[in-house]
C-alpha cells in the first residue's frame, strides 16, 4: 500500500450519526425543552445543530425562540435536557449500532490501527457502555475533555495525541459539516459519513459502513487519489 493509506496508523470516529444514531433522542429532548419554553422545534432546525455542543445547541435554540437566559438558567436547562436524553438512551443496546459499524471497527483494529472516539457529547461514554462498544476504543475524547467547540479542531487533536499519533497519520470519520471543517483544519484526512452534498468539504464521502470493509475503503481512497492526478 502506498500514498495516503500507507501513512495511516489511527482512526478517529465521531459518535452520533457515525457509529450510533442517537440523533432522534436528541431531537425529542430538544423539542420537549422548546415546547416548555413556548415555541416549537422542527427536524430541519435540528439538522442545523449537528456537531454542536449541548450549550451551543441551546444558545442556537434560544436565538430561534427569541428568548434571553442568564448563564445560570442556561446551565439549568441544558442539564434538564441532558437528563431527558440520558433517560432515553439508557435503553440502547448493541442492536442500535448503525449497520456495518462493528465489523468495520473490528477490521480497523485487526489491521493494526489505533482507534479513538471524538464526540462533543458528554454522554458518549454511557452510549459506548450501553451498546458494548467501549472495548473497541483505545482513547475517548468527549464533551468533558474539551474546551473549544467545532469547527475548532481541538477534540480531534486531543484524540490524535491520546493515540500517540500526528494528525496526518489519522483518518477521521465525521457526519457533520462543522466536524469535517474541524478535521480538515487540524490536518487530518477526513471521511464524511452521509450526504456528499452536505459533506462536500470532506476528502471523500461514504454513505455508511454497511457492506464496506476497511480494505474496500483503502482501495476507494487510492482510486480517488489517482482520479485527481
Amino acid at each position: 500500500m502506498t500514498g495516503i493509506a500507507a501513512q495511516k496508523k489511527g482512526c478517529i470516529f465521531n459518535l452520533d450519526g457515525v457509529i450510533v444514531d442517537t440523533s432522534r433522542y436528541h431531537y425529542v429532548a430538544w423539542k420537549r425543552l422548546c415546547n416548555q419554553l413556548g415555541f416549537d422545534f422542527t427536524p430541519e432546525q435540528h439538522e442545523k445543530l449537528r456537531g454542536l455542543s449541548r450549550m451551543a445547541s441551546l444558545e442556537q435554540l434560544l436565538e430561534w425562540g427569541n428568548i434571553y437566559m442568564t448563564e445560570a438558567e442556561k446551565l439549568h436547562w441544558s442539564d434538564v435536557k441532558n437528563n431527558w436524553y440520558v433517560e432515553m438512551i439508557s435503553d440502547l443496546k448493541p442492536g442500535d449500532v448503525l449497520p456495518g459499524a462493528i465489523l468495520f471497527l473490528r477490521q480497523v483494529r485487526e489491521a493494526g490501527l489505533k482507534v479513538a472516539l471524538a464526540s462533543a457529547s458528554r454522554s458518549a461514554r454511557q452510549v459506548l457502555n450501553t451498546t458494548r462498544l467501549d472495548a473497541y476504543f483505545d482513547a475517548i475524547i468527549d464533551g468533558n475533555s474539551t474546551r473549544k467547540a467545532i469547527p475548532d479542531p481541538e477534540c480531534y487533536l486531543l484524540a490524535a495525541r491520546a493515540l500517540g499519533l500526528e494528525p496526518f497519520e489519522c483518518f477521521i470519520f465525521e457526519d457533520s459539516d462543522l466536524g469535517v471543517l474541524a478535521g480538515v483544519a487540524g490536518g487530518f484526512f477526513v471521511i464524511g459519513v452521509g450526504d456528499p452534498d452536505y459533506l462536500s468539504k470532506a476528502h471523500m464521502v461514504i454513505p455508511g459502513f454497511e457492506n464496506l470493509s476497511y480494505t474496500d475503503l483503502l482501495t476507494r481512497i487510492t482510486a480517488n487519489m489517482y482520479s485527481h492526478t
